[in-house]
């Protein structure tokens, strides 16, 4: 009598608890691919791509001699496809699979095994995955525009001197040898940077500091230019500022789609993105006028993109405060540094890789160890000095120390066989005269 009472009195609430039980059960037992996220990184990962070709492209060709620019377009635009191909066949895998703490295993070469009707979880299987909702054919490509833009930075350090088919070679050992296993150690859930905490929301380490030391190590082994009997004057300074604009633009897929979602971080680190470069270029405008009495449209172009270039590691981790101070640093540094350094230590780093790169990478990845916030990140241990983490400076000054070792050294032995095997400089007659027409029997008219 007790039990038939009991279940009278309350089965309506069992049953009912039930339902609701079984009727909310599919929805936490398999993620789903949301739209909304997969177009903001469909539209990020065009951005990115945006910003090689034709933005960087165009960005260096306006700065170089008139006999110089196809040449030096051909670079950017080679490099994408070099890259993209070679990313496609064991790049990706490399870098984004679990493989140990150094680099990626080859379970997705040639892409094999990827599925695209479900949610991509990065590092699945490993002990600290990353769930996402877009798939993972989506997350390759929006990495290989990443994978696209370093080696094509480096071109800026030696662009006027180099024999194409040595770039090329450079180029794609250098993908597979230097920039895929430093994006293990940084972005993969296995990678020992990563797992040391290290903050790097969308390429202060993997992408500029790499770059920029690839750079410099490059420019220093092939060596300086041959003396013009005119100063060597770039091509038309306006075609830069359009290759500015549009690496800019595109800038805002690069860091803003480093969320990975379209979300409230994902517009913070647009916010930022836009407020540190506006302000570095300002940075880098004051000083310069200071310095040299003028302004010139050269220079604060090139601070717009030192100050893109400082954002990038904390664009997921600062405020606009933060910011602001980051990018008014960034432009200035930045400007003593492509000004200074080259003078002070005799090196030929022709379009400043290293200095606005290198330099503005080291002082970003520096800066984030500084001033993240967990309130924007929201995960707690991802906070800098000013929100009571001071250890993460020493987090970052690591990661810096390892990116420049392994990428000095690998730069180094890469251009020293290429030297000398199928040499990496083009003929004295060739770079006085151009590059346009011995390289690619082609030139621009008068």
């Amino acid at each position: 009598m007790m039990t038939t009472h009991f279940l009278k009195k309350f089965s309506p609430h069992i049953f009912l608890s039930l339902a609701l039980t079984l009727i909310a059960t599919p929805v936490f037992a398999k993620a789903e691919i949301n739209s909304g996220d997969t177009a903001w990184m469909l539209t990020s990962t065009a951005l990115v791509l945006l910003m090689t070709i034709p933005g960087l492209a165009v960005f260096y060709g306006g700065m170089v001699r008139r006999h110089n620019v196809l040449a030096t377009v051909m670079q950017s635009f080679s490099t994408a496809c070099l890259v993209a191909v070679l990313w496609v066949i064991v790049g990706y895998s490399l870098a984004f699979t679990n493989g140990n703490a150094y680099v990626g295993d080859f379970s997705r070469v040639l892409l094999h095994g990827m599925n695209m009707n479900d949610p991509f979880v990065l590092g699945a299987g490993s002990a600290s995955p990353s769930p996402m909702t877009i798939p993972e054919p989506l997350y390759m490509m929006f990495q290989m525009t990443f994978a696209i833009i370093t080696p094509a930075l480096i071109a800026g350090a030696f662009c006027d001197r180099i024999k194409f088919s040595s770039m090329l070679v450079f180029m794609g050992f250098w993908s597979l040898i230097v920039y895929a296993p430093i994006a293990h150690w940084v972005w993969a859930p296995t990678g020992f940077l990563a797992n040391a905490g290290v903050l790097d929301f969308a390429g202060g380490t993997v992408v500029h500091i790499n770059a920029g030391v690839a750079g410099l190590v490059a420019a220093i082994v092939i060596g300086k230019r041959k003396q013009h009997k005119e100063p060597a004057m770039p091509h038309n300074p306006a075609y830069s500022v359009v290759g500015a604009s549009l690496l800019w633009v595109g800038w805002f897929g690069f860091n803003a789609g480093s969320a990975g979602a379209a979300n409230g971080r994902a517009a913070m680190a647009m916010t930022v993105t836009m407020i540190a470069a506006a302000i570095a270029a300002l940075s880098w405008m004051a000083v310069e006028w200071m310095v040299k009495g003028k302004p010139s449209v050269l220079g604060m172009i090139t601070g717009a993109i030192a100050g893109l270039v400082v954002i990038t590691p904390a664009s997921g981790f600062v405020d606009p405060e933060g910011a602001l101070i980051i990018g008014a640093v960034g432009g200035a540094l930045c400007y003593l540094s492509a000004t200074g350094l080259k003078a002070l230590y005799r090196f030929d780093d022709s379009l400043d890789c290293f200095g606005v790169h290198g330099v503005g990478g080291i002082l970003g990845a520096l800066m984030t160890g500084i001033f993240a916030k967990a309130s924007i990140s929201g995960v707690a241990s991802q906070a800098g000095w000013i929100d009571g983490h001071p250890e993460q400076i020493l987090i970052q000054l690591e990661a810096i120390g390892w990116t420049i070792a392994w990428c000095a050294v690998a730069t180094f032995v890469i251009v020293l066989v290429l030297k000398h095997t199928m040499g990496v400089r083009v003929p004295e007659h060739v770079e006085l005269e151009g590059l346009d027409l011995h390289m690619h029997g082609e030139r621009l008219r008068h």
